[in-house]
């Protein structure tokens, strides 16, 4: 578990996968239905970019979420995120599955979510992440407070942020 006084650079260190809640985080929360019932989401197109360069970097990228939508999956799909665990209201479970299928451990692992499902996953992993509008509970259990809203490119800070400490991110800015 980070410490204040730990660097970024000992925090990512051992981090070779993040999982992210969806709703809240990778969106704003809102859930809209059209006049035929479907639901839709807005995602951040820089979150998206981040999680490629995740990727590239070598490291997994995972979706998980309490509720269930196609929206999740089409995103997935278009970003290449091949782990994603819908419908589980009982988080941990879910993450324990989703560790063993990425070849992971709790202490490699980072988790960004944002509200009360969140904090059982986010007390057991490496490194908690909140974006800044999260519940004050899921604030509270996060090791680190993003200054992005979710939905508002919260995932891209935190993905920027770790490539960055693991002094990777300058290998990305010039993709030509």
């Amino acid at each position: 578990m980070p410490t204040k006084l730990s660097t970024d650079a000992s925090i990512a260190e051992p981090i070779t996968c993040i999982i992210s809640d969806v709703d809240g985080v990778m969106t704003d929360g809102r859930i809209v239905y059209d006049d035929h019932g479907v639901e839709t989401k807005r995602f951040h197109v820089r979150d998206g970019l981040g999680i490629k360069l995740w990727m590239r970097s070598g490291f997994a990228f995972a979706i998980l979420s309490a509720r269930q939508g196609n929206a999740v999956k089409k995103r997935a799909a278009e970003l290449g995120i091949e782990h994603v665990a819908q419908g589980f209201e009982k988080k941990w479970p879910a993450a324990e599955s989703l560790f063993d299928a990425i070849g992971c451990r709790p202490e490699q692992v980072c988790y960004i979510g944002d509200d009360l499902p969140d904090i059982a996953v986010m007390k057991r992993v490496a490194l908690a992440v909140s974006p800044a509008d999260a519940a004050t509970d899921a604030r509270d259990a996060a090791h680190w407070v993003l200054q992005k809203q979710g939905g508002e490119g919260a995932v891209r800070e935190l993905v920027e942020r770790l490539l960055r400490a693991k002094g990777v991110w300058q290998d990305h800015l010039d993709l030509n």
